[in-house]
């Protein structure tokens, strides 16, 4: 296969290195790809937002498959545009990727196919927010209904601090979600999905505080572990069976079927899992660590899942041992980053780790610079969570950005047994 990822992250330069360690592929692409990227891969420029850009690109390089990695290319209709075009295309269309674009349409959903969630209200004009407000707490959801990169939520005790929130995009003329709280250690549940044909990967953990035990404003994820030490082995069925299938069967009664990665994230409560929210593609950080794992074909399951034949696709294998992934990032984030520094370190080569580029540019004379907010990745593994851990933190010790800055705890309480599912009621 000849396959065209789409994106810039470390989540993408993931993609490509489990690409490329599949014999089936025989050439990979990436657009507009990211410096890291380039080492392993041919990188064009790309317009991802563009259909005709895209499908143009796609054609050009006589791609196979087009793996579309962030949701807002997804959103606007991207993957439709290329299946048009004849080439098979790893992601839903837009009219499901509402699963993701639209928190309303996934609650809408969640609730005609009787899958356990929190308690919602839409609020959509300014005057109705104290209200609701009251109808909820005393800790406080809010939520952008639109796509806000993991960083649209607030979760605080502090009634100001969540109408101050919802005062805010209101008045940028976003809608806000309103939820009640949903208790219990979080999973990410990555699954392939063609129709109603669900293939579960590993459980993962992301860290999305920015700051050390679980600390200061929600980011995009500050580092993912996988697998969850802590979560009983049927629990991966049960989401399967009581989340994600019943999920999939719902949209395709609504001639809406989902194809491509269906990310559910879910609070694992007294009354078991109950879902946080839905993602329509791979999420960044957990891609990173989950893929560190694949011990067989990536490029096949994704085809599969494209051409509607998941059904007949070999099961995904996985190495014994845990993986982690630490993301540096730049200063200030995940406000207005700083940009423009050089980074150093970033090139060593290390057994069992592996440097994943997010927001990285290469300047005129060479040097590497940081270019975003969530700047490189540290991913390491290990025969358990402890020795990943390590691994990674000595690495990232040895990268340096001015101002840079990462969490020290990622995968922490998980290798010192301190989580532990509560008691069902």
């Amino acid at each position: 296969m000849r396959v065209l990822v789409i994106g810039s992250g470390a989540r993408e330069h993931a993609l490509v290195v489990a690409l490329r360690r599949d014999p089936a592929v025989r050439a990979v692409c990436a657009a507009p790809g990211n410096p890291g990227i380039a080492q392993q891969a041919d990188v064009r420029p790309v317009d991802p937002t563009s259909a005709e850009s895209v499908v143009a690109l796609a054609t050009e390089f006589k791609a196979d498959l087009v793996v579309i990695g962030p949701e807002v290319p997804l959103v606007l209709g991207i993957a439709d545009a290329v299946r048009s075009a004849g080439i098979a295309c790893f992601g839903p269309s837009a009219a499901a990727a509402r699963i993701e674009g639209s928190k309303a349409f996934a609650k809408d959903v969640m609730g005609a196919a009787g899958v356990c969630t929190a308690r919602s209200e839409i609020v959509d004009h300014p005057g109705e927010l104290d209200a609701a407000l009251d109808r909820f707490g005393p800790t406080w959801v809010v939520k952008d209904d639109g796509l806000a990169a993991g960083k649209g939520v607030v979760v605080t005790a502090d009634r100001s601090a969540a109408r101050d929130h919802g005062a805010e995009l209101l008045e940028q003329g976003h809608p806000v979600l309103l939820e009640s709280f949903l208790d219990g250690p979080e999973v990410s549940l990555f699954c392939l999905v063609d129709g109603e044909t669900v293939v579960p990967l590993l459980p993962a953990q992301d860290h999305k505080r920015i700051g050390d035990g679980d600390t200061g404003p929600n980011t995009g994820g500050m580092g993912a572990y996988t697998p969850l030490p802590w979560l009983p082995a049927e629990s991966v069925a049960e989401i399967v069976d009581t989340v994600v299938k019943p999920v999939a069967a719902e949209m395709a009664q609504r001639d809406v079927p989902f194809s491509g990665l269906l990310y559910a994230g879910l609070a694992m409560g007294q009354a078991g899992p109950a879902v946080v929210e839905f993602n329509c593609r791979f999420g960044d950080p957990e891609t990173q660590a989950v893929l560190a794992l694949l011990d067989s074909p990536l490029g096949a399951l994704l085809h599969a899942t494209a051409t509607g034949t998941l059904a007949r696709a070999e099961a995904p294998r996985w190495k014994d041992g845990a993986a982690i992934t630490v993301v540096l990032s730049a200063e200030n984030y995940p406000g207005r980053p700083r940009t423009g520094d050089v980074i150093t370190g970033a090139d060593t080569v290390e057994p069992d780790t592996e440097v994943l580029h997010g927001g990285t540019a290469q300047r005129a004379d060479g040097a590497l610079i940081s270019a975003g907010g969530r700047v490189l990745n540290v991913v390491a593994t290990g025969a358990d969570l402890s020795e990943a851990r390590a691994r990674a933190y000595a690495r990232i010790a040895g990268i340096k950005l001015p101002g840079g800055h990462y969490r020290t705890d990622i995968g922490l309480a998980a290798a010192e047994a301190r989580i532990s599912l509560p008691a069902r009621v």
